[in-house]
């Protein structure tokens, strides 16, 4: 009980940080979730959590979303999201830990490279971004900081970036969700813990409006690199343990 409260309000700073900068609260949680109940388990629970906090995201800018990125980027995505979720649950928990770990370094690399970012997108690149991130999504759930530049390339920017993105992962998980049910990952403990730590990221990413404005650029990628460093470290502690 002791290790959900504390979950709980770490749960609603990390939505503090993610309806900020738009990602982050999985980077956070994630680690410290597979630290105490592995990761066949971890991912499940970040995968309720993660929908709550998306709603929470575009009920705060339901009337910014752009409704044809989202349909572009979430109709191979949704499938693809499924299909990585099956292939999670069909390999050992030391290959997940280690394949997060490198997947957050990689988004490093990615990110300061600007790989994505130099491109300006137009639908059916959002369709390719969306079933590749769709799969990722699936496999090692934590995808925001590759989700951000593919829609900033597409031309958002602030709330509609933050409600679009949103809308888009909510489908995403979804697709998820769906496929841990049909294999029996959602238990009630789960659940209840999911509901739980997402009703906390929800309300977090609800109360971060106020504050998208007043974020620095050079801000966001430093919080954004130090999440990501911080969860390969644990991955790895995680692996070896």
């Amino acid at each position: 009980m002791l290790a959900l409260i504390l979950l709980t309000l770490l749960a609603a700073g990390a939505g503090v940080l993610s309806g900020v900068v738009g990602t982050g609260s999985s980077l956070l949680l994630l680690p410290v979730l597979v630290w105490l109940y592995g990761p066949r388990v971890a991912v499940p629970i970040m995968g309720i959590a993660a929908v709550l906090g998306n709603v929470g995201r575009v009920i705060a800018w339901r009337r910014r979303i752009a409704w044809r990125p989202v349909v572009a980027y979430a109709v191979p995505g949704v499938p693809a999201a499924a299909l990585g979720a099956h292939t999670l649950l069909s390999i050992p928990p030391t290959v997940i830990d280690v394949a997060l770990a490198a997947f957050f370094v990689a988004m490093i690399v990615l990110r300061r490279r600007s790989v994505i970012a130099r491109r300006r997108f137009g639908l059916w690149q959002m369709a390719v971004a969306g079933a590749a991130v769709g799969f990722l999504t699936g496999l090692v759930l934590s995808t925001g900081p590759l989700s951000v530049p593919v829609f900033t390339a597409y031309g958002l920017s602030g709330g509609a970036f933050l409600g679009t993105e949103a809308a888009s992962s909510l489908l995403l998980y979804g697709g998820k969700l769906a496929t841990f049910g049909a294999s029996g990952a959602l238990d009630g403990t789960t659940i209840v813990r999911g509901l739980v730590i997402g009703t906390a990221l929800m309300s977090g990413s609800i109360a971060a409006r106020r504050i998208v404005d007043r974020l620095a650029v050079h801000t966001y990628d430093l919080l954004i690199d130090l999440v990501l460093a911080v969860g390969a470290a644990t991955m790895v502690a995680t692996a070896v343990r």
